[in-house]
């Protein structure tokens, strides 16, 4: 037997309430997009670099857990029809500089760039996590899915300081720096 179709109003009405259960949903899945895509060319930046190197296993291995995080906000912007952030080209060539640029310093310059990328991801996602565990009717698949990211995230933090990121020439002044990029590319990204 055929179902009836839907009428306007009622997909409207489907549309609304499956796609818009938490006002900030639009900017966290892009914001979140775009660090995951700026994440990903870091490593390719890196892997560029120090692929053939004895570190090449580990970042491939850290690469490939960011990739799987792009597909998934990938997946999620299409799902709930969110705009990506306008400096998309931007973050994709500043990520591959970065990775590339710190990788040529050293293999314990390109840990440094992790432990400080990873150090602002963290709390952005621990920020996050607390803004969507106010909403009464919190998506479960997103609050799931940036708890496992955040944990990756940690865990990629942590392999960089047991792989001598503390080691790097300026370390202190190299992460600040770094770290003070991430923040801007979040508010921009939150924005446009």
């Amino acid at each position: 037997m055929l179902r009836p179709p839907l009428r306007l109003h009622q997909l409207r009405r489907v549309h609304s309430s499956t796609l818009k259960k938490n006002p900030q949903l639009d900017s966290i899945i892009r914001v979140d997009h775009a660090g995951e895509l700026g994440a990903d060319r870091i490593y390719a930046g890196q892997m560029a670099v120090l692929g053939n190197t004895a570190e090449g296993p580990l970042i491939k291995h850290m690469w490939e857990q960011e990739i799987k995080h792009r597909e998934k906000f990938e997946e999620l912007i299409s799902k709930y029809r969110v705009r990506p952030t306008v400096m998309t080209p931007l973050w994709n060539i500043a990520g591959f500089a970065l990775g590339a640029g710190t990788a040529l310093l050293g293999k314990e310059a390109a840990m440094a760039c992790t432990v400080a990328v990873e150090t602002v991801i963290v709390e952005h996602y621990n920020d996050q996590l607390r803004t969507l565990m106010e909403d009464p009717n919190v998506d479960k698949e997103i609050l799931e899915t940036i708890t496992k990211f955040r944990d990756e995230e940690q865990e990629h933090h942590d392999t960089g300081i047991d792989h001598g990121a503390e080691q790097a020439p300026f370390y202190k002044a190299l992460t600040e720096v770094i770290k003070t990029g991430c923040k801007v590319a979040i508010s921009i990204s939150k924005k446009i």
